[in-house]
């Protein structure tokens, strides 16, 4: 049954990953792309009152080891910030959800660890506090699950230094674009391969990664994060790059327009046990 379960449920996200494919492009054709990883991009969104210590304990303790025992390294944890723009100050966001990041090689993995993971008897004993509450004391409302295919022009994930030096100062900003169909979707992940995404590395805002979502709420979209040493250093770069030559060019070109119809960010910061 387990077998069954698994088989029926990587097909099935498999036949989803390629409705996403542009016109034209056939199965065979995804061989190319294969060696991209996928992300699960996960929203804890927290029951008011609720202890958040719990989740944490869980996910530092429990969660990340297991996935570290399954090979799975560099995943990230935030809360997220109310950033004032002009003034450039932060604070924290009032009932913050808790952002865990989780990259994987293969389709195969994301299946497998979703739906064992929490089975495994040793995740079971370092979670016990968080798995085991009642109904009465529930730690969440609901989580939020994204599924997201890592972009061509960045197939793995990307860490800068500072975040693999732990910077306590260090930020993220995580944007998701919305588009009004999925034409108009695959455009703008177009325009950042084609060039967009160059001009961020040039001006150094470290991207951390770029993700197709395959499924979860709010399709079409796609979500990808920057990143800084801190806040100043973030706001600074963007200014730079809405002014960069090279996106100057290609901004207006007829191929990329309107291709979001909403754009949602998020400043994040990591936790204490954050692997980015």
């Amino acid at each position: 049954m387990k077998n069954s379960r698994r088989d029926f449920l990587k097909t099935s996200l498999t036949a989803s990953a390629l409705t996403a494919l542009p016109a034209g492009l056939s199965a065979a054709d995804t061989k190319a792309g294969a060696g991209r990883d996928y992300y699960e991009l996960r929203a804890y969104r927290l029951k008011p009152g609720a202890s958040k210590a719990r989740l944490d304990a869980y996910l530092e303790r429990a969660l990340l080891p297991a996935l570290e025992q399954r090979g799975i390294r560099t995943v990230g944890a935030f809360t997220e910030l109310e950033v004032d723009k002009v003034a450039g100050t932060s604070k924290p966001l009032v009932d913050s959800p808790v952002w865990v990041f989780i990259p994987h090689p293969s389709l195969e993995s994301f299946v497998s660890v979703s739906a064992d993971l929490n089975a495994d008897p040793a995740v079971q004993k370092a979670g016990q506090a968080y798995l085991a509450v009642g109904k009465d004391d529930p730690v969440y409302t609901r989580i939020d699950s994204w599924l997201l295919r890592a972009f061509a022009g960045m197939p793995h994930l990307e860490q800068p230094g500072f975040s693999k030096q732990r910077i306590k100062t260090r930020i993220l900003e995580m944007r998701s674009y919305e588009s009004f169909s999925e034409a108009k979707a695959l455009a703008k992940m177009a325009m950042f391969n084609d060039g967009e995404m160059d001009v961020m590395r040039k001006i150094g805002m470290s991207p951390i990664f770029f993700g197709q979502a395959i499924a979860g709420r709010d399709l079409p979209h796609l979500t990808y994060a920057t990143s800084a040493p801190d806040l100043a250093t973030h706001l600074a770069n963007w200014k730079k790059f809405s002014t960069h030559p090279d996106w100057v060019k290609i901004k207006d070109l007829p191929q990329y327009a309107d291709t979001v119809s909403k754009n949602t960010p998020h400043f994040l910061v990591p936790t204490s046990y954050s692997q980015i």
